[in-house]
């Protein structure tokens, strides 16, 4: 019975050493590396440079009064379309006293002005019909008194003018109605009815009523840092992004870059404009922020690999392409051609059939 025992536990120490030491023989085998491969495939490939800036109108017009005073009544509204020569408001005019003064003062002096000449020239005509006084010495006093009843209706027209903004004889013209100058949409009105106003002069812009712009032909005006603006020019075609309008894009092309950047937070900034091609079934408003990506250069339907996919040893780019064995690949050196960023065009040496390496691999 001892020696049963005694094989017994012999039997289990042998299973037990054994056991352990398959299982440390299984841990310390390494697990092959299976590299996972990508195919060459078609697409275009698109070099871009990003822009930012907003969607303005190329024609907006501030519209400013001809006279000063306070607004009596505004007629449209922000969003309400009008043509040239709709009336906008009406400035009812605040005279200034001492023009109105001086100007009642020159009519009274004009007309006892008058009065005095129309009673020489009376006279002066009765001497003429008994043959007292030669006609050349009578035309002056005609003369004298027709400039007398002209200077009376100036007075009078400058009085008006002051106190109405318009004369008796001037009929509908008024400087006192603001009327659009262009056809258009209303953008904005800064002004309220009460409201004073200045006139725009020589040296004064003068109090903006209404802003009016032209919603049929946007542009987008953006800024460009110094290191890209290089390598754009001129009629190159823009991608627009509208941060506001989801889902569509717009085609823009570049018409103007400016000769001269601005520094902006350390940077230079230069600004640029393209011509917007707006759908007809999605209206932009002003102001809408925007990204335009300028496309630099353009490949359709060419060889691409993902750019990750590249190795680059002594001046060769090279890629790792899986030869007739499985797993096993062999170092091919490559033409690239443009690239996006994330993938980049093949000139030579692959097609669409191989199979390339990726630089990172999973354990079976």
């Amino acid at each position: 019975m001892k020696t049963f025992f005694k094989i017994l536990i012999i039997l289990i120490i042998v299973v037990i050493f054994g056991g352990t030491i398959i299982f440390l023989y299984n841990k310390s085998k390494t697990e092959p590396i299976v590299y996972e491969t990508s195919n060459p495939f078609i697409s275009n490939i698109v070099m871009t440079t990003v822009a930012t800036g907003s969607v303005v109108p190329r024609k907006e017009i501030e519209i400013t009064p001809k006279v000063s005073g306070i607004i009596e009544h505004i007629y449209v509204e922000p969003g309400q379309k009008i043509v040239k020569g709709d009336i906008i408001a009406k400035v009812k005019i605040v005279p200034n006293m001492v023009s109105l003064n001086n100007a009642e003062s020159r009519v009274n002096r004009a007309k006892i002005n008058l009065k005095n000449s129309k009673r020489n020239f009376e006279r002066q005509k009765d001497l003429l019909q008994k043959g007292v006084i030669p006609k050349a010495d009578f035309e002056e006093y005609e003369l004298l008194y027709q400039n007398a009843e002209e200077e009376v209706e100036a007075a009078i027209n400058n009085l008006e003018l002051i106190k109405e903004g318009q004369t008796k004889n001037s009929g509908k013209i008024t400087n006192t109605l603001i009327r659009s100058t262009i056809e258009g949409m209303v953008l904005e009105v800064p002004v309220e009815e009460g409201n004073s106003v200045i006139e725009s002069n020589t040296f004064n812009a003068g109090t903006t009523i209404a802003s009016v712009a032209d919603m049929g032909e946007m542009i987008f005006k953006g800024k460009i840092d110094e290191t890209e603006v290089g390598k754009i020019k001129e009629g190159m075609p823009l991608i627009l992004t509208i941060g506001a309008i989801e889902d569509y894009k717009f085609n823009a092309v570049l018409e103007h870059i400016s000769p001269k950047g601005i520094e902006e937070n350390g940077a230079i900034q230069f600004e640029i404009k393209a011509n917007v091609e707006l759908l007809d079934s999605i209206f932009v408003r002003a102001g809408y922020s925007a990204n335009a990506d300028i496309v630099l250069a353009r490949r359709d339907s060419v060889l691409v690999i993902p750019e990750s996919l590249l190795q680059f040893n002594e001046g060769n780019t090279f890629v790792e392409v899986e030869t007739d064995l499985l797993q096993v690949f062999e170092k091919r050196i490559i033409e690239t051609g443009l690239s996006d960023g994330i993938n980049i065009e093949i000139l030579s040496k692959l097609t669409v059939n191989d199979k390339i390496k990726s630089k990172s691999g999973s354990l079976r």
